[in-house]
């Protein structure tokens, strides 16, 4: 039976992708073959011995050490795309609020007193201050088109707006699902010079860290609405509250709430809402249960944000999953072992991503424990793992 730690509350659905008779779910599991979580910090966390796998139904994985799981040999999952929708929603949400002043002329409205006259009266003689532009004819700048930032992307285009998109790395399966009509930049000053809009759909990295900064303000169109619905620390608050002052930037609508921008006049704070749907939450847990139960069962590697995606259907009963750097002649040294061990190798598939690559082997004939235990010995081995039969 396969030991899996809680973290944070899973949504129900998901938990239920993981049968109770292969499957012991709970938050006070110790020594766990897999972590479930949300928002949990796991960096000060020492997860024991027997970890194989972190789920995280969500997108972003800030909250778990990646680098120190990797260096184990256990791959991390992530939920992509499984929030898209709702932080689509929200995104276009952030425009309209924006564009038609609505938080602030909200809180006008509800400070008005008097009978209802007055109030009739105060209104028609308040509401100029309030006036605000529709969305058609505008030009929104999308920054990272994946999952979200496509759907984002495509729902301003319905919305009549002009829309121009830079993602160095989008693929050509990504680039078939984005509207004909959407322009592409070679940069991201180059789409600040064009938009009166911007939204950052991108993890939070050294790359990406401060993205939107001072300079880059200077480069954009006067009166431009900023919305970070992604990661805080990808804008910087005080170069935004400088070009706020100097009538650069319209608005900034961002999930992230700070005491620099929590109570700015042009500045619209949401706490972290963006996921936070309950079709949202019960997607992500579906996707990354799935993908942990198939890790743990099959061995195969779907979605993970540190190691490649590795799948093979199961035509034999005995697998040996192998997480290894990716360095030359370690395929050719797994092969020698299982030859040397009289193991005659059905299939094998071995695929890299970066410094990390992994390795399915299925074999004939069960493999026997001390075959497993040489190929860990590999200098440069991680891990070494017989995947369960199937059931």
């Amino acid at each position: 039976m396969f030991r899996i730690l809680t973290l944070n509350n899973i949504s129900p659905r998901g938990l239920a992708r993981l049968p109770k008779e292969r499957f012991q779910v709970d938050s006070k599991i110790e020594n766990p073959d897999a972590v479930l979580l949300r928002s949990f910090n796991m960096h000060s966390m020492d997860a024991g011995p027997a970890l194989q796998a972190v789920g995280r139904a969500g997108a972003g994985v800030n909250n778990i050490p990646v680098p120190k799981l990797s260096a184990l040999g256990i791959p991390v999952f992530n939920a992509p795309g499984a929030n898209a929708n709702a932080v689509k929603e929200l995104v276009i949400a952030g425009m309209l609020l924006a564009c038609r002043n609505i938080c602030q002329s909200w809180l006008f409205a509800r400070s008005l007193t008097g009978t209802d006259a007055e109030i009739g009266k105060a209104v028609e003689a308040g509401k100029k201050d309030y006036a605000g532009f529709e969305l058609p004819g505008r030009t929104l700048g999308v920054v990272g088109l994946g999952a979200i930032g496509r759907l984002v992307a495509n729902a301003a285009i319905g919305l009549g707006m002009d829309v121009v998109g830079f993602d160095p790395g989008i693929t050509v399966e990504g680039a078939w699902q984005l509207s004909s009509s959407i322009r592409r930049a070679g940069s991201v000053d180059e789409l600040l010079r064009q938009v009166e809009f911007v939204t950052f759909h991108v993890p939070l990295n050294d790359s990406t860290r401060g993205m939107i900064n001072a300079e880059r303000l200077r480069i954009a169109r006067e009166g431009v609405v900023v919305l970070n619905f992604a990661r805080e620390g990808i804008v910087d608050d005080h170069a935004i509250a400088e070009a706020i002052k100097a009538g650069k930037v319209h608005a900034y609508v961002c999930d992230f709430p700070t005491n620099l921008m929590k109570e700015h006049p042009h500045v619209i704070t949401l706490p972290h809402l963006g996921a936070s749907t309950t079709e949202a939450e019960e997607n992500c847990a579906v996707m990354v249960a799935d993908q942990v139960r198939d890790f743990l069962e099959n061995g195969n590697i779907r979605n993970s944000v540190n190691f490649p995606d590795v799948t093979a259907p199961r035509e034999s009963r005995h697998r040996l999953a192998v997480a290894n750097a990716n360095v030359p002649n370690m395929v050719g040294q797994i092969s020698t072992a299982m030859a040397e061990a009289g193991l005659n190798i059905h299939d094998m598939v071995n695929k890299s991503r970066s410094d990390l690559a992994y390795t399915l082997v299925d074999c004939d004939s069960p493999i026997p424990e001390p075959v497993r235990a040489r190929v860990a010995a590999i200098k440069g081995v991680m891990r070494a793992r017989l995947v369960p039969e199937p059931q």
